[in-house]
C-alpha cells in the first residue's frame, strides 16, 4: 500500500482508467465477434456490423484506449475476412481452414555436411 499522497492518488486514477479500458476492449470483442458471424452467415446486415466494428475500434485508438497499430492490424484482419469468398473457412468462425499443398523438397542434410566441414582437423 502506497504511503505518499500522491501515489495514493495515482493509483486511484490508474484503477478508474484501468476499468474503462476494460470495458472498451470487452465491447470491441462483442462488436468484431458479432461482424465476424454476420460475415460468415452471409446475412443481411454484415456490412453494418462490419461499420460498427470498425467505427468502435478507430475510435479506441483514438482516444488512446488501444494502440493505434492494434486498431489497424484488427481491422484490416476484419476487412479480411470480410473480403473472402463465401464457400471458405477459418479458424475465427472455428472451422479448419485448407491447407495448402507446398512443393517444397524435403531437406537431405546437407546442413549437417556443411556445418562438419568448418570443423578444424588435426
Amino acid at each position: 500500500m502506497a504511503n505518499i499522497k500522491g501515489q495514493i492518488k495515482r493509483n486511484r486514477q490508474n484503477e478508474r482508467r484501468r476499468l474503462r479500458n476494460k470495458a472498451v476492449r470487452s465491447e470491441l470483442k462483442s462488436r468484431v465477434k458479432v461482424a465476424d458471424q454476420a460475415i460468415a452467415e452471409g446475412s443481411a446486415d454484415a456490412p453494418e456490423a462490419l461499420r460498427q466494428a470498425q467505427k468502435r475500434l478507430g475510435k479506441a485508438a483514438a482516444r488512446g484506449r488501444i494502440h493505434k497499430n492494434q486498431a489497424a492490424r484488427r481491422t484490416s484482419r476484419l476487412m479480411q475476412r470480410a473480403a473472402r469468398p463465401a464457400g471458405t473457412t477459418t479458424r475465427a468462425t472455428g472451422a479448419t481452414a485448407k491447407k495448402a499443398t507446398g512443393t517444397r523438397k524435403k531437406a537431405t542434410g546437407t546442413r549437417k555436411k556443411a556445418a562438419g566441414a568448418t570443423k578444424k582437423r588435426g
